[in-house]
């Protein structure tokens, strides 16, 4: 009986010291198998007399039950630690992680944010917006701009034509943002005090020029109106929109047909490293043009040059935002390459505002 009592300790112990299945069925063989110990002592019971295989025959088979259930046992928490194991090492995270909101993802194109600076700027100094659209007639766009019929300075235009229509005149895409001073003064009563934004479209492209871009032109109607004004008005704008405390400008004689004396105008500005400051330095890099509006002009839109007189500038959009952001190449605006986008863009809360800082 002692014998048994070793057998059954020594074969429960392995059985709960067996790491894995396998181990497991070892422990099973050498206790169950056909040669295992409690076969073997199964084998015995034929050589007793009736008690003792009465005797010893319950004893074995409580023994052989006694295994049978702790091999069970053993064998359903390595089956379950086994299922934990594969489970875990071929677990696969089917979760995506939390998206960023649009507000945090979107971006607000240069364009519309330098549009929206020039908004906040000029509307401080009184100005209102005027638009117009973008297909317009050839006298609005060059005649009552004082480009007679053949005049050279169509040459300066590389024009986007429509095929004549049924009457022989031409629509085309206009090439400056003139034709909504035309319309603005056949339409509205002097004093007039507006910027007119928008896209305009020349055959041209390449680095710095692109067949579609964007103009601001602004004009300004009244009795009394001067250069004195003008350049007091773009110097204020250059101050707000390049952020600097002090601007030096210089004005040029140049040739527009629209205006009459005509200027190009140059900022003083420092060029070091490939960046731009304006402010400072000895250099000078031209932004814009203007002039005194044209009395031919001004008599071809129904206002009595004798009464009233203006001035008018206008600039590249695209060319100060590159100026101002260090943009190296136009024709990426115009690319939709999200990643620019997301470098050159705008946060869409960072609204421009004189007060706390156009550029955020």
């Amino acid at each position: 009986m002692s014998d048994l009592n070793q057998l059954e300790s020594q074969t429960l112990e392995a059985i709960a010291n067996a790491a894995d299945e396998a181990a497991l069925e070892g422990v099973r063989l050498s206790a169950l198998g056909k040669k295992g110990a409690i076969s073997a002592l199964l084998a015995t019971l034929g050589k007793m007399s009736p008690d003792e295989r009465k005797t010893a025959g319950a004893a074995i088979n409580a023994l052989k039950d006694k295994v049978g259930e702790a091999l069970a046992g053993r064998r359903a928490v390595l089956k379950d630690a086994a299922l934990e194991t594969r489970l875990a090492s071929e677990t696969l995270d089917v979760t995506l992680p939390v998206r960023e909101s649009p507000i945090e993802t979107g971006r607000i194109h240069p364009i519309s944010q330098v549009m929206d600076e020039l908004t906040a700027i000029f509307a401080d100094m009184g100005f209102s917006i005027a638009e117009g659209p973008d297909v317009e007639s050839d006298d609005y766009n060059f005649t009552k701009l004082n480009f007679p019929a053949g005049h050279p300075a169509r040459e300066m235009h590389d024009t986007f034509f429509f095929n004549p229509d049924e009457a022989g005149d031409r629509k085309l895409l206009r090439t400056h943002t003139s034709p909504v001073q035309v319309r603005t003064m056949l339409n509205v009563k002097p004093p007039i005090r507006v910027i007119c934004p928008g896209r305009t479209y020349r055959c041209d492209s390449d680095q710095t020029h692109t067949p579609m871009f964007h103009q601001v032109e602004g004009l300004v109607i009244d009795k009394s109106a001067n250069l004195g004004h003008l350049k007091w008005i773009l110097e204020e704008f250059c101050k707000a929109f390049f952020e600097v405390p002090n601007v030096k400008m210089r004005f040029r004689p140049s040739f527009f047909p629209f205006t009459e004396p005509s200027m190009e105008v140059d900022i003083q500005c420092r060029r070091s490293g490939g960046e731009i400051r304006f402010g400072e330095g000895e250099d000078w890099l031209e932004i814009l043009g203007c002039g005194m509006v044209h009395a031919n002009v001004l008599r071809n839109c129904g206002v009595d040059p004798d009464e009233y007189q203006g001035f008018a500038w206008g600039m590249g959009i695209d060319r100060i935002a590159m100026l101002k952001y260090g943009m190296p190449d136009l024709r990426a605006f115009f690319e939709a390459d999200v990643r620019w986008l997301s470098h050159y863009g705008f946060r869409p809360l960072d609204l421009p505002t004189l007060a706390g800082g156009l550029s955020g």
